[in-house]
């Protein structure tokens, strides 16, 4: 049976001091991290020039102020973005929605120096209009552009089950899909024995989360998607 739960959140410590601000670039090299250390964090802007420079097949997200190379994907992952990104743009032309699956697109934060490619982002045609850096470059910040993102566990879990949920549900994006399929979450929020686990939160009317967890045969059950007929374990195994 689907699970039901509100998510722990995790709040900083804040110290009354000064700390000297350093500009970060985190790069993978295979199983380590090497840290290039600068004088300051980077600007939003600072961070699109960056990309720039770098080859296309290296993703790079800023988390507030820090440049962070993405891991390389595994081939399980990507089967499963293609898999969700086949069968949501299908969803989407049977129930005539004007929504469609960018393939390259940053999500930006309001008032936050971070950027993020989520794994699949649906995208509401009617409300670019509505964004202001859309005509030049490939940019959404406002909640009704972005009627759902999907992230696909990686070994940074941390980010997608805590920094980016509390950005995703800080912005207002309706519906947020945590596709954990190496189970690689914490128990506390996974469960124990840790398990597979599909997770969708919906952003309920006070502005927060709610979370509903699904495994095995379990159909999903999404808001944006009520028709959506497939089981956990059909698209964890990539098939109809």
């Amino acid at each position: 049976m689907p699970i039901y739960f509100h998510l722990w959140r995790y709040t900083p410590l804040t110290f009354n001091f000064q700390v000297t601000a350093v500009r970060t670039v985190y790069i993978h090299n295979q199983d380590e991290i090497m840290i290039q250390s600068l004088q300051k964090l980077f600007t939003f802007d600072e961070y699109l020039e960056f990309l720039e420079t770098q080859p296309e097949n290296i993703r790079y997200e800023l988390h507030d102020g820090d440049i962070i190379q993405m891991p390389p994907p595994s081939g399980k992952h990507e089967q499963i973005v293609a898999f969700l990104t086949m069968v949501l743009g299908y969803e989407c032309l049977r129930l005539k929605l004007n929504y469609g699956i960018p393939k390259t697109a940053t999500v930006k934060p309001e008032n936050k120096i971070s950027g993020y490619y989520p794994d699949v982002l649906l995208m509401n045609f009617s409300n670019l209009g509505n964004e202001p850096l859309w005509e030049k470059q490939s940019i959404l910040s406002k909640p009704d552009s972005i009627p759902l993102v999907i992230e696909v566990v990686s070994t940074n879990w941390r980010d997608d089950y805590h920094k980016k949920f509390a950005d995703y549900e800080e912005m207002g994006i309706q519906e947020y899909w945590i596709v954990d399929y190496a189970a690689l979450g914490s128990k506390e929020l996974i469960g124990d024995p840790k398990q597979p686990t599909f997770t969708i939160y919906s952003l309920s009317d006070e502005g927060e989360y709610r979370g509903k967890q699904f495994r095995g045969d379990d159909r999903i059950e999404s808001p944006t998607f009520p028709d959506f007929n497939l089981t956990v374990e059909q698209i964890f195994s990539v098939r109809y």
